[in-house]
């Protein structure tokens, strides 16, 4: 099994940043491909970034390109989201997902593994 539990939401002003992480835990092999989602209510969920853990390779939403990155620190078992230059469409409920397949996707219905959310806002 696998246990996510994501932090660092929050409510910032349009150009602002916040870092969400996520701490993982259980078997390493079943969370190879660990990935940020988020969700606005009436909408279906959206791949934000994706991250490998054997390659580091990524992949992110054209929505975020160049403003969003995705990171991983192995030591702390613990992924990160870092969001920059934010604005007002990023408000959402973030969720952190994890698979223990070992290339990349965005699909919300390839994961396996789910955290509860963290909630950001993002206010004009």
């Amino acid at each position: 099994q696998v246990q996510l539990v994501e932090s660092g939401g929050g409510s910032v002003q349009a150009g602002g940043s916040l870092r969400l992480s996520c701490a993982a835990s259980g078997n390493i092999y079943r969370r190879r491909c660990m990935s940020w989602f988020r969700q606005v209510p009436g909408k279906e969920r959206e791949g934000v970034a994706a991250i490998l853990s054997d390659d580091g390779s990524t992949r992110y939403a054209d929505s975020v390109k160049g403003r969003f990155t995705i990171s991983q620190d192995y030591a702390k078992n613990t992924l990160y989201l870092q969001m920059n230059s934010l604005e007002p469409e990023d408000t959402a409920m973030y969720y952190c997902a994890a698979d223990p397949r070992w290339w990349l996707v965005l699909n919300s219905d390839e994961y396996k593994y789910w955290g509860q959310g963290t909630q950001v806002t993002v206010s004009s």
